[in-house]
């Protein structure tokens, strides 16, 4: 039983620390981080314009692409305002239910984006294995309900999160050594068995990442024998290349390791969402041609000023 001079029911505030260690240099380090932010902004926002202005890129892999967009902003506006605040005006303080929607936001906009992978993946599947069913197969009618189911699935397994630990007593101690709230760090302030949340946490882990990362292998085995398959050498590479890049590079790209530095679990959320627009826009020559136009294009108007 716990006493009640070392637990609180509900706390006022949490204390985020921002990057414990590295006081002195917090002010300095918050400049490339808010560059990366800005190039996660802007060049999300670029794709979807792109995509939502041509019509002709209302397919599959691009709706999907938005999607990914979308979540991306979402995942990194979520964390890098307050963070800035902390690591240039010292706002070390977050309010309780500020701090339970960011736990919310930060882990049901990492299974949605999961999720968006594993539908990605599976859209090259069908058009590489499929070539010929795969506008039968995707339809823009399928491709909003798997938007909509990994959007769902999202919300589904992850607001249980936040429901549990509202209704557990904390201990005094309000501090976060880090630059936001997510699960595990919130967690570690209750003054209260938390198995079950634990067990819970593992649970999500292993149904949400642990499926998706089942079903992107599965999906790039297949493509791969159906790759080796391909005639020409050049076909092939093409072909292994376009379908591959995207897997290695956000799934393994992802998840940089956490208890090296405190530095890289901002680095986790911020990394990925910046590099998409920029991965996507070098890979894909519809959006490549898009960006060049438009930007090309209004060098004659300058011209004739």
């Amino acid at each position: 039983m716990l006493a009640s001079g070392n637990s609180s029911s509900q706390p006022v505030s949490f204390i985020l620390l921002g990057i414990p260690g590295l006081e002195n240099y917090q002010f300095w380090i918050a400049f490339p981080f808010c560059a990366m932010y800005l190039i996660a902004i802007v060049g999300n926002v670029i794709v979807l314009h792109i995509i939502r202005t041509d019509h002709t890129l209302h397919e599959p892999m691009y709706l999907f692409l938005a999607m990914l967009a979308i979540t991306d902003l979402a995942l990194s506006s979520s964390t890098q305002p307050k963070m800035l605040a902390i690591l240039w005006f010292h706002a070390h303080e977050i309010e309780y239910h500020a701090c339970l929607i960011q736990v919310f936001f930060i882990h049901a906009f990492s299974s949605v984006e999961s999720g968006l992978l594993m539908a990605m993946a599976l859209d090259r599947y069908v058009a590489i294995c499929f070539p010929l069913h795969h506008s039968t197969f995707l339809t823009p009618a399928v491709v909003g309900k798997l938007g909509a189911a990994v959007m769902m699935r999202g919300l589904l397994w992850v607001s249980p999160f936040c429901i549990m630990v509202s209704r557990m007593p904390f201990c005094n101690n309000h501090v976060i050594p880090q630059s936001y709230c997510e699960h595990m760090a919130v967690l570690k302030l209750v003054c209260a068995d938390t198995r079950v949340n634990r067990a819970y946490g593992l649970f999500v882990a292993f149904s949400v990442v642990g499926f998706d990362i089942i079903v992107i292998s599965i999906s790039y085995v297949m493509i791969l024998r159906t790759v080796l398959g391909l005639p020409s050498d050049e076909a092939r590479f093409k072909a292994f290349g376009t379908s591959l890049f995207t897997f290695l590079t956000h799934r393994f790209g992802h998840h940089v390791p956490r208890v090296v530095h405190i530095m890289f679990a901002n680095f986790y959320l911020l990394v990925p969402p910046m590099l998409n627009p920029i991965i996507y826009g070098v890979r894909t020559k519809q959006i490549r041609d898009r960006v060049i136009q438009g930007c090309c294009g209004k060098v004659p108007n300058l011209i004739l000023l």
